[in-house]
């Protein structure tokens, strides 16, 4: 076991499309919603409280823009077509891995994000008078979470 944190600038995603790199990735949490409850006849003044539904963030995944790549795009209008009715079967939903690589570039951690889909897609911004790499950002929205330590 490593007597120090673990950086997290090496990971990798495997999100069905082309292997790329991203340069950012977040979102990556869970939270439990809380029950309250008290019957009329308790003693204690106070609640019960015990856990409720879970609920998970949006993850969002950042990458520079490539010429004539637009899978973001593209696997954001499979999820627009399967609402609108018009899918010929393609399948919008995906599940990803997230993982936090060591210096072996082996997993140590993975995140795995159930039936995932593209909710949003952004652009970059465009400033004549920046010199910045062309960022572009998918939004997903996905149904479970599970975080393996390795």
């Amino acid at each position: 076991m490593a007597d120090y944190p673990l950086a997290k600038f090496h990971f990798q995603v495997d999100w069905g499309g082309t292997k790329i790199g991203f340069s950012e990735v977040s979102g990556l949490d869970v939270e439990t919603d809380i029950i309250e409850y008290r019957s009329g006849a308790s003693p204690e003044y106070t609640p019960i409280k015990q856990p409720g539904l879970k609920k998970y963030s949006n993850i969002t995944l950042k990458r520079g823009v490539f010429q004539s790549d637009n899978e973001f795009y593209d696997w954001w209008k499979e999820t627009r077509m399967f609402q609108e009715g018009n899918s010929t079967g393609s399948i919008y939903r995906r599940d990803i891995t997230i993982s936090l690589l060591n210096e072996e570039h082996e997993p140590i951690i993975n995140w795995k994000l159930k039936r995932a889909w593209a909710s949003k897609v952004q652009s970059t911004d465009l400033n004549a008078s920046n010199s910045e790499t062309a960022i572009e950002t998918l939004e997903i929205t996905h149904e479970g979470l599970v975080i393996e330590n390795n």
